[in-house]
């Protein structure tokens, strides 16, 4: 099966990104396509796989995200922005309300962080508390408080985007200790009904610098729906007025955030930059990828964010 992508990135979140409109995949075979992509050792490598599908009713298309492992992912707000992106260029428009797995989003092409960087702007939400929502087997929600059953003293605060998500706010982000605590909720443990994103965030002048062990990933340069989570976790413990919006850093880059209120949305402005667009040749039944041609370079994009994110 010979596949269209374009490489593309949020943040530093990086996927190859395919037009699914029209392509009749199972399931099964999209998450053989996100594993032999997202390889690090093949020829590609990414964080995941995205999917721009049909949408429906006031939806003008979709998103899909399949994580590294072939999972699914509920969202993917560094991706949504790139999903929207290439929606946006395929119907001409510059605005939409966009399908995800667990609910919309709406998303809108704003001013340009800086020359040349594409930026988008998207409002996904509401964030939740709720442990139910979130997957977490405890009785009530958790704000800023040990989690009962989880192996670290930390204070954490639990939020839902869609996904789950655990944010502890740290004097410093001990990364040993973040993927080991990662890794734990990764094993499936009974206190999560389909593991957790785990945060360690920092708080920065002009806002937050969070470092995420994500979910069917691992330790990751930047998760979309952690930043968010980490926005309104910061609004929920009184770090950060609701409705102020702040930086958000990670080590891919950065995003303009805000937290409109308790159970709100969460809205993000953040690049969604195309590296280039190739082709490539997937055997579901091997679950190999080969022959790799890459049709298009757009390296002043690149350019452009690397600017931003080093000056």
């Amino acid at each position: 099966m010979r596949l269209s992508f374009t490489k593309c990135h949020g943040s530093g979140n990086d996927f190859p990104l395919i037009d699914a409109r029209g392509l009749a995949l199972a399931d099964a075979d999209w998450a053989v396509v996100a594993r032999v992509l997202s390889d690090r050792a093949g020829p590609v490598g990414s964080d995941g796989l995205l999917l721009l599908a049909e949408g429906g009713g006031d939806q003008a298309f979709a998103q899909r995200m399949f994580n590294a492992d072939g999972s699914e992912a509920g969202t993917c707000l560094n991706g949504l922005r790139c999903v929207a992106r290439a929606g946006f260029e395929a119907l001409g428009r510059e605005a939409a309300t966009i399908g995800l797995k667990a609910g919309t989003a709406e998303a809108a092409r704003v001013a340009d962080l800086a020359p040349g960087v594409y930026t988008v702007r998207t409002r996904a939400g509401p964030a939740t508390t709720d442990p139910a929502a979130i997957g977490l087997r405890v009785a009530a929600p958790v704000i800023e408080a040990r989690v009962p059953g989880l192996p670290s003293e930390r204070a954490f605060t639990g939020v839902g985007m869609g996904n789950p998500h655990l944010i502890s706010f740290v004097e410093r982000i001990d990364e040993a200790e973040l993927v080991a605590l990662g890794s734990w909720c990764e094993a499936g443990p009974e206190l999560l009904v389909d593991r957790a994103n785990v945060s360690f965030v920092a708080e920065r002048a002009d806002g937050l610098f969070v470092r995420t062990f994500e979910r069917g990933v691992g330790l990751t340069d930047a998760c979309g729906s952690a930043m968010a989570a980490a926005t309104q976790a910061a609004g929920l413990t009184g770090r950060v007025a609701f409705g102020r919006e702040i930086t958000v850093h990670n080590p891919g880059g950065l995003v303009r955030a805000s937290a409109a209120g308790p159970d709100a949305p969460v809205t993000i402005a953040g690049n969604a930059t195309f590296e280039w667009e190739g082709e490539i040749t997937v055997d579901l039944a091997a679950e190999t990828a080969h022959d790799l041609e890459i049709t298009r370079r757009r390296d002043h994009e690149v350019t452009a964010w690397q600017a931003l994110v080093t000056r």
